[in-house]
């Protein structure tokens, strides 16, 4: 395999079973989350095994500009990073464009943040984020009286921060970057803010501040509320292995006849694996087990063994977005057909996922099409093949893990892309392959 760091290019081969034992990064949704209630702590905060891919490191640069400082330092195990702040009074006015780089998930909390501060804020993204949808946090953040615009309904977003006031909001999609949004300006607001869901998204805000102390309430599986905090308490987390990219992981390891791998210490949140429950209605052969709870979040090991798979109907379900593709990827070597359904938000992530997602197997040999809300995968062997990841990680990954089963070599075109959540991805991968 090529090196990202030196090509945009990458060759993967067929081959060798996958075995051992692997640590995947940090979760990269807990570590943006961890970030922004650190600097929400009144005190000093210290997170091991922060996710180093861009997307977090967005957070972190803009907390920067911000006038909130983090340091990092090696430790016997890792790394770790400090971040000392007073809270909401630890933020001030930067004077320039806050860069999000590709990461909504930035841009969206943040603005949370940002509406109940006393300053102006304006905050930009690069071409693939300036794309995607802000009206809806824009929207529900204007009725607690927020000064904010977007700009035709992306970024940049203008921000003219001051006083908030609790509402009830009935969102239209399910989100937790939107929900979390709104919870961070409901923790500034007068009153109660109240978000009602219809589906459950995921819960890690909520779950972090309950374990925080904060005024936050869960009525229910769709519906939250809180009211205004001073600040929180300092904290100590050790960020649990991202599910997200576990999954790659776990999909490698059940297509490739002969694997047999164990992912430890990573989050096991019932709204980020419910892709497991997927894999197992198809035929896979894994395990779980919870060893432990982290402010809040329950973390444990997965087990995987090689199956045949067949295939299924995917309803897009509660917690499986990201993780679509990468089923797409073991739909296709099952036996028949598979039906994903009801996964429309795959249009406006980092690319058109129900397309790039298509293109991907369709130019490794595989028979997809795409519908309004999903896409159809006929079962069977792949060849090998181009791949274009379109600047976006999950499809470059997707890709090098169809490789591991197709019948020849596999060319993934923007590699780099990999950069965005799992910069080592081609390592661990590699020593997988390697430990036989």
């Amino acid at each position: 395999m090529n090196n990202p760091a030196s090509s945009s290019r990458a060759i993967f081969k067929p081959g060798e079973p996958l075995r051992g034992v692997i640590s995947v990064p940090g979760c990269k949704g807990i570590s943006h989350r961890a970030l922004l209630l650190a600097a929400l702590s009144d005190g000093g905060s210290v997170l091991r095994g922060l996710s180093l891919g861009g997307d977090v490191k967005s957070t972190l640069a803009v907390l920067e500009q911000l006038k909130i400082h983090a340091t990092a330092t090696a430790t016997a195990t890792g790394s770790e990073l400090s971040l000392q702040s007073r809270g909401y009074d630890q933020f001030a006015e930067s004077g320039e464009p806050l860069e999000c780089g590709n990461s909504g998930t930035t841009m969206r909390m943040l603005s949370g943040i940002l509406v109940g501060r006393p300053f102006q804020s304006v905050l930009i993204g690069d071409e693939s984020l300036s794309t995607r949808p802000m009206a809806r946090i824009v929207d529900p953040l204007q009725m607690m009286g927020a000064e904010i615009e977007s700009t035709d309904g992306h970024s940049p977003i203008q921000i003219n921060g001051g006083a908030l006031t609790g509402c009830r909001h009935d969102l239209s999609v399910a989100s937790g970057q939107v929900k979390s949004a709104l919870l961070f300006a409901g923790m500034q607001a007068s009153g109660w803010t109240e978000i009602h869901e219809p589906a459950p998204s995921r819960d890690h805000t909520e779950r972090m501040l309950s374990a925080l102390g904060a005024p936050i309430e869960i009525l229910n599986s769709r519906t939250v509320r809180v009211r205004a905090v001073g600040a929180l308490a300092p904290f100590t987390i050790e960020i649990p292995g991202d599910a997200s990219s576990a999954a790659f992981f776990v999909v490698a390891a059940t297509i490739v006849p002969g694997s047999e791998i164990t992912i430890r210490g990573v989050g096991l949140n019932p709204l980020r694996v419910s892709y497991l429950d997927v894999l197992t209605e198809m035929g896979a052969d894994i395990e779980r087990e919870i060893t432990d709870e982290r402010l809040g979040e329950l973390v444990g090991n997965i087990t995987v063994r090689s199956a045949p798979l067949s295939g299924v109907v995917i309803k897009s379900r509660e917690g499986i977005i990201d993780e679509l593709p990468i089923l797409a990827v073991a739909a296709a070597t099952a036996v028949g057909e598979t039906t994903i359904t009801g996964a429309a938000e795959m249009r406006v992530k980092e690319s058109d996922r129900i397309s790039t997602t298509v293109a991907m197997l369709n130019a490794l040999g595989s028979r997809a099409v795409a519908t309004d809300d999903g896409l159809k995968i006929e079962g069977g062997s792949l060849l090998g093949g181009a791949v274009e990841t379109h600047g976006d990680h999950r499809i470059a990954m997707c890709a090098a893990v169809a490789a591991l089963v197709a019948a020849g070599h596999t060319e993934i075109i923007g590699w780099d892309a990999v950069q965005v959540s799992y910069p080592g991805f081609d390592v661990d991968l590699a020593r997988l392959r390697e430990s036989n």
